[in-house]
């Protein structure tokens, strides 16, 4: 498994990395992808996060960042929410000078259901905020990459995604996403995405919502993703939310990689 495990990155929350799976992430050969939720950042100094970084360097392992999401919106037009976006990602960097990570995934944002009438003004706000988080993440040795949550189509993210500089902006394509949330199948965002695609979040489920399965446990077709790997090489990340479920979908790459 250790392998396998060499391979990819599986993402945590850095409060419980640091409280329960440091010394078994170490052992098991994983590279961690570290979130920074709210609970992270406001709980832990840069110091906390260097020393845990360190570890995994000391080990010649990757590490990758997850930002914070929950119930921010850089594109909001209620300027306290932009505030405490701004906030919450100022934090962010400052844990990104610590941690050294080689990408920074945060969610694009685009939601059908609230933008779809104010598209115009979501793509300024969103390409104005990216712009500059870009080049601040780019300053810190790390490259931004947006991810996909409630987008239908690759379509909704590539207005934002042509516009930014591929040098410092890439895509996360998170495949249980689309497959739950989205309209379209995996092949089209693969298609119209695929030069931008820098790294991938690997779940599975039965398209009736973002259960999190292991891989194999559900209803997605990953060998269009598997031709592309091949071709590509991005960043893989596993985000099992049991531990279980993190080997058994070890051992399913584990059949595309021999």
């Amino acid at each position: 498994m250790k392998d396998m495990a060499a391979k990819v990155q599986v993402n945590i929350p850095f409060r419980m990395l640091v409280s329960d799976y440091l010394d078994r992430f170490l052992d098991l050969g994983l590279n961690p992808e570290i979130g920074l939720d709210a609970e992270s950042l406001d709980r832990f100094a840069p110091d906390d996060f260097k020393r845990a970084a360190d570890r995994f360097r000391d080990l010649g392992r990757r590490i990758t960042v997850h930002g914070p999401f929950m119930d921010l919106s850089p594109t909001s037009p209620d300027p306290a929410i932009t505030a405490v976006t701004e906030r919450r990602f100022d934090q962010m960097f400052e844990a990104l000078g610590a941690i050294k990570p080689v990408t920074t995934v945060v969610h694009a944002g685009y939601d059908p259901r609230k933008h779809v009438f104010m598209r115009d003004l979501w793509l300024e706000k969103s390409l104005a905020f990216f712009q500059k988080a870009s080049l601040r993440a780019a300053g810190l040795g790390t490259r931004l990459m947006l991810e996909n949550v409630y987008e239908e189509t690759p379509e909704d993210l590539l207005p934002l995604i042509d516009a930014l500089d591929p040098e410092t902006v890439g895509v996360c394509l998170d495949v249980g996403h689309l497959h739950a949330l989205g309209t379209v199948g995996l092949d089209r965002w693969l298609a119209v995405l695929g030069r931008r695609i820098g790294q991938c979040h690997l779940h599975d489920n039965r398209g009736d919502r973002d259960s999190h399965l292991a891989m194999g446990e559900g209803t997605i077709d990953f060998d269009p993703l598997f031709r592309f790997i091949e071709n590509r090489g991005p960043v893989l990340t596993l985000e099992p939310h049991e531990e279980k479920d993190l080997y058994t979908s070890l051992a399913y790459l584990q059949r595309f990689y021999r």
